[in-house]
């Protein structure tokens, strides 16, 4: 698989000190110089997430940001950028989620589900695509949710599914003004997932829920060198749930 990364790129993973951003972390090590740690509070987790990726031979280092904050958020680029030089990869995977009736949410619970969904993924897009532009090449994965194209009621999701199909639009309005720079711009949208706060579901046609490197692999093609012509693109991994 290294060979169709090219050689010393740097990826970023937005909430990446556990769960599928542990993942897609560790995985990206196996094709990249190094990786890029990024956690709210979790610290020693996101510590264990650079361990693991150094003992694979890799570059790494956690850093803390709240990117429902714009000037963290660019704080977050800035820094990884002074720490390795540069980004190439941004994997734009933190995004909460809360199961709870619409009719109960509270406006702050509202604001951050949207923010933490939506606005993150627009300010980390905005800090790096300038040094993406001058080098002429970058890949960025957002990740969302399988139904985001699916336009129906959502009563128990609805801020999460709102965020989503926004992140949806903003991936294709970006990556159609960016194509021409080298830079593709995709969306990886899983379905159910094991461990996931979403009820089990027997109806998945794959007859299993979603695992972590399902999305792991998703991502990898997406930022290889087979998917250079791959751009504004909404790949959903969910094994036929609700298609």
């Amino acid at each position: 698989m290294k060979r169709d990364v090219p050689i010393e790129k740097i990826a970023l993973v937005t909430g990446s000190s556990r769960g599928l951003g542990r993942n897609i972390a560790l995985r990206l090590a196996d094709v990249v110089s190094a990786v890029a740690v990024h956690y709210k509070s979790s610290r020693e987790k996101a510590l264990e997430v650079v361990k693991a990726v150094e003992e694979k031979g890799e570059k790494s280092a956690a850093f803390q940001a709240d990117l429902i904050k714009e000037r963290e958020a660019s704080r977050l680029i800035e820094r990884v950028e002074e720490r390795f030089g540069k980004i190439d990869i941004l994997i734009n995977n933190f995004g909460p989620i809360l199961v709870k009736p619409w009719v109960e949410l509270t406006a702050k619970d509202w604001q951050f589900i949207l923010r933490g969904n939506l606005e993150s993924a627009f300010f980390c897009l905005k800090a790096v695509l300038p040094g993406m532009k001058r080098r002429n090449w970058g890949r960025i994965i957002n990740i969302g949710y399988s139904r985001a194209e699916q336009l129906v009621a959502f009563s128990s999701i609805t801020p999460y599914a709102i965020a989503k199909t926004g992140l949806l639009i903003l991936t294709r309005s970006v990556a159609a003004s960016v194509a021409s720079s080298g830079i593709t711009i995709n969306m990886v949208s899983p379905g159910l997932m094991e461990g996931g706060v979403l009820p089990p579901s027997r109806s998945v046609p794959k007859g299993r829920l979603g695992r972590f490197e399902d999305i792991s692999e998703a991502v990898l093609f997406l930022v290889s060198g087979r998917a250079d012509f791959i751009t504004g693109t909404n790949l959903i991994v969910a094994g036929g749930w609700k298609i």
